[in-house]
């Protein structure tokens, strides 16, 4: 299949890319910069550049695309606006094929809001922090769009590690820089996880799947809590374990709304994907392979 992806050059966007590259698909990322245009092509992905706050730059290229994903974020004041622009973009493309087509957003799982030990579900009943809140509308849409020919999906990840490290790079990069990984509060809540690898095959899984109008959680089954993780990631920049805390209202201050999305303490299923995609994911979770994870950070990020 000839497949579109915005983000391509992103964290998650490009371990989709490569993915769906290396199972054979003809795929068309888009990216920001001639920089990035190298870095997906040397994935065998063909770059197209443009940004989504000009749809004029990738609309043409989406109509002739057999499936369209959504990866990218920006993350602006415009977040959500350009995240509901580019999803209006692609589905409009896909109707204006005429033809059978996929498309796939990228949501989250902060959507739960905190769940304690409770596990939820997609049939879970919403609750989100004010960060995101926005993209319930955004989420609505899709699954509207979901029409016979035009069939969407959605994909909620949790809290991705692997790679540059996405969220977990912030506790590599204090312990290596500040002598100790930073957290925000006492570390005693759990984030919802899934490593970046397993996260793309899930992607793969769905695209090529007959399904529409479904959401799909995407997180593995690792119960750690922020300060087992961060006090591994202090270990492995060797650190010795050392984690400083920040307290919440000081961190709101310095990073807004996004900061209560940290601290949120979930446990979200993803038993559908596993019944219906056969998806299992193969990482056990970011402490137990915490040492790899440290060299693949320290490889990117560390001049």
């Amino acid at each position: 299949m000839k497949i579109f992806v915005t983000g391509a050059s992103g964290y998650i966007g490009f371990a989709v890319s490569s993915a769906l590259a290396a199972a054979g698909h003809h795929v068309v990322g888009l990216v920001r910069s001639p920089e990035k245009a190298k870095l997906v092509a040397s994935a065998e992905i063909e770059p197209l550049l443009g940004t989504m706050s000009e749809p004029s730059s990738y609309a043409k290229t989406a109509v002739d695309c057999h499936v369209l994903v959504h990866c990218a974020a920006e993350y602006t004041p415009r977040f959500h606006e350009l995240d509901l622009l580019t999803i209006k973009t692609l589905v409009n493309a896909a109707k204006e094929s005429r033809s059978p087509r996929k498309i796939v957003y990228t949501s989250g799982v902060w959507l739960y809001g905190s769940t304690g030990n409770t596990a939820v579900d997609e049939a879970s009943l919403l609750n989100p922090v004010a960060y995101v809140v926005k993209r319930i509308k955004t989420e609505e849409f899709v699954l509207q769009a979901n029409d016979g020919k035009v069939k969407t999906l959605l994909i909620r990840p949790g809290c991705v590690y692997g790679g540059s490290g996405s969220l977990t790079a912030e506790w590599f990069e204090s312990a290596t820089k500040k002598g100790a990984a930073e957290i925000i509060g006492n570390g005693s809540y759990r984030w919802t996880m899934v490593h970046v690898q397993d996260l793309a095959n899930l992607y793969l899984r769905a695209i090529e799947s007959s399904y529409g109008g479904e959401i799909f959680n995407g997180t593995d089954r690792s119960r750690f809590t922020v300060m087992e993780c961060a006090q591994a990631a202090s270990k492995a920049a060797g650190k010795k374990g050392k984690v400083r805390s920040i307290p919440l209202a000081k961190a709101r201050k310095m990073m807004g709304p996004l900061a209560d999305c940290l601290t949120l303490d979930q446990h979200v299923d993803s038993g559908k994907a596993v019944r219906l995609l056969g998806w299992q994911p193969r990482h056990g979770g970011f402490v137990d392979g915490v040492n790899r994870y440290y060299t693949a950070w320290k490889a990117v990020s560390v001049k």
